[in-house]
């Protein structure tokens, strides 16, 4: 049955122990999936293994310990953000990509700065509630079967009289429970996925006005909803779904219902205070320019310092209780083409000590990238196609004449770093991805011939090479 299965993995899976790796294997990691960038890599490989020694410190040294925050300069498409995302994914820390143009002052229209910590900490609950789910999803399947089987099957009443006295009665309860067994078998093969059955869901009748999405309940810490659902309720209302749908609607309930919402909140409060990740994007979009005194550049400086007691440490009021911001770790990235990182005001630099240039991809790079990391852009397509029965290979000329192109177009246009390999390989397979199964030879070598008919004439001809690369 589908259900048992989609479930299976997860309970498998076995993580990373942070413990055991060295600032070395955790660049090593991070090279399965972004090419070249050894001194960013090392730069975020040496504030995560630091985090892990600080949680080895007595309680008053380790809250005097704080996180090296790290500005990543370099211009887009060259690894910033990836390095980031992994580094996340590989601690398992809760992580919130924003863009710092995005905030401004207060009284001003737009989100203030504290929204990233309360968007981070609904990161960290649903990152803890799923892993919560893993505790209780075996007894939560069993309770759903149960009830599933109460749904297909109504429950015979055990006898309250012993069998010497009613044996008919046990006998018939006992060939029910046979009967319930068989119904339990086939529900988990998957023999009465599509027989229809009636469920009782919740809906609620919260009304959905607008003003309640606004963002200025958002910036009260607090959620309406949460405030004002008991004076609305919920309702129960029957709803027929398959089998298998609603066994997955029932394991939902289940696991919702056996999970404890106050060790919930405290663990991801806990995890987002000692191991969150918040990867602040254009930050060279709010540095202040050089003599301005007034105009737009007042009002970057004005964002600038209200990130700053975000990054320096303050506690944040959210829905799930008080966030402290001390030992998050910032990592700011900006392409820092008309700035600087001397640009921005002092007490923000001084909460930025690590620095890194990032190198610009060079051809060699994206030969590197179409074809080593673990989600190379090859195998993704060879994989896609792989669905439709087209067999793809590439000669390593091809691969090579699809870097030069690459290349090629971002000296004669605008940099945009590994994202332009995404435009050139969308343009060489147009044809093969559009036509699909429908191609009568599946079996499809991509030679550099093939590569420079699909490109040259685009490439050359600069007014189209604009637009469409």
């Amino acid at each position: 049955m589908n259900i048992y299965r989609q479930y299976q993995p997860a309970l498998q899976e076995k993580p990373i122990n942070l413990d055991e790796l060295n600032p070395r294997q955790i660049v090593a990691e991070l090279d399965k999936y972004v090419v070249g960038q050894h001194k960013a890599k090392r730069a975020v490989a040496i504030a995560l293994r630091n985090r892990v020694r600080r949680q080895k410190l007595s309680e008053a040294m380790a809250e005097e310990v704080a996180p090296k925050n790290i500005i990543l300069i370099g211009p887009t498409g060259v690894g910033k953000t990836e390095i980031a995302r992994r580094l996340a994914r590989l601690s398992r820390s809760p992580f919130l990509k924003v863009e710092a143009s995005k905030f401004t002052e207060v009284g001003y229209v737009g989100r203030d700065v504290e929204s990233m910590i309360r968007d981070l900490v609904e990161i960290g609950v649903d990152m803890v509630r799923e892993e919560l789910f893993q505790e209780v999803r075996e007894k939560a399947v069993i309770n759903a079967e149960n009830r599933m089987l109460d749904l297909l099957l109504p429950p015979y009443p055990k006898p309250s009289q012993p069998e010497s006295q009613a044996p008919g009665e046990w006998s018939a309860y006992e060939n029910f429970q046979k009967t319930r067994e068989k119904m339990r078998e086939k529900l988990r093969t998957g023999e009465l996925d599509h027989r229809p059955v009636e469920i009782e869901v919740q809906q609620s009748r919260f009304p959905s006005f607008e003003i309640f999405s606004s963002a200025g309940v958002e910036e009260l810490g607090v959620n309406m909803k949460d405030m004002l659902g008991g004076l609305f309720g919920s309702q129960k209302k029957r709803r027929q779904m398959r089998v298998d749908e609603g066994m997955e609607h029932l394991i939902r309930e289940e696991e919702q219902r056996l999970i404890d919402t106050d060790r919930l909140s405290r663990d991801a409060i806990r995890r987002v205070e000692h191991s969150g990740i918040i990867f602040l994007d254009e930050i060279d979009k709010i540095a202040k320019s050089e003599g301005a005194s007034h105009g737009p550049d007042v009002s970057r400086e004005g964002v600038q310092r209200d990130i700053l007691p975000i990054v320096e440490g303050t506690t944040v009021n959210t829905k799930h209780g008080m966030v402290r911001t001390d030992h998050i770790l910032f990592i700011a990235a900006g392409a820092f083409h008309v700035s600087s990182p001397s640009d921005l005001i002092p007490e923000l630099q001084g909460r930025f000590p690590l620095r890194v240039e990032m190198d610009s991809l060079t051809e060699a790079d994206f030969v590197r990238i179409l074809t080593e990391p673990e989600n190379a852009l090859i195998k993704q397509y060879t994989a896609l196609m792989g669905t439709e029965g087209v067999t793809l290979d590439f000669e390593t000329e091809a691969i090579g004449a699809i870097a030069h192109f690459a290349a090629r177009v971002n000296e004669s246009a605008l940099n945009i770093g590994a994202r332009r390999l995404y435009t050139i390989m969308e343009s060489v397979l147009d044809e093969i991805l559009f036509e699909g199964a429908e191609l009568v030879d599946k079996q499809i070598t991509i030679t550099s011939e093939y590569v420079e008919k699909q490109l040259k004439d685009i490439v050359e001809d600069e007014d189209l090479s604009k637009y469409i690369l």
